[in-house]
């Protein structure tokens, strides 16, 4: 069972990128990051992929991160997350393995006899889409400053 959550209005397509337009920075800033249950268990079926949903986005959201596609499979999820420059690749793994290894553990008592519920290991990917155009057409506007 793969679930797919696409969010169209960050990434149309890509050549075009939606830029975060923040108080002091301007950023587009993708990873695709993936983790896997303990001993790649297929436990994210059911009532428990639902829950695991609800949580990522809720963690997501609490740290102002947009989603931008999530693939969540029996036995791994594919998350391709938009984050800020003050947001650490791993911090993002971390917070949402962490609330969900909690939550679903004390939700569900099958999960709960599991020693523990991720495995340490994570992947990390960054993606962009910035052309040497852009590069310089924004050093030429700010020389101009």
């Amino acid at each position: 069972m793969l679930t797919v959550y696409v969010n169209r209005n960050i990434l149309n397509n890509m050549n075009e990128a939606k830029y975060i337009h923040e108080q002091h920075t301007v950023h587009h800033i993708l990873y695709h990051i993936i983790f896997c249950p303990k001993r790649r268990r297929k436990i994210l079926v059911g009532p428990v992929h639902d829950r695991l949903k609800q949580i990522i986005e809720q963690v997501a959201s609490e740290n102002s991160w947009r989603i931008v596609e999530l693939a969540i499979q029996p036995d791994h999820v594919h998350l391709f997350i938009q984050a800020n420059p003050y947001t650490l690749p791993t911090d993002i793994a971390r917070l949402i393995k962490g609330r969900s290894a909690h939550d679903l553990r004390e939700e569900f008592d099958t999960l709960a006899k599991m020693p523990s519920l991720w495995t340490r290991s994570t992947f990390y990917s960054t993606a962009g889409f910035i052309s040497q155009d852009t590069i310089q057409k924004y050093i030429d506007r700010q020389s101009k400053h």
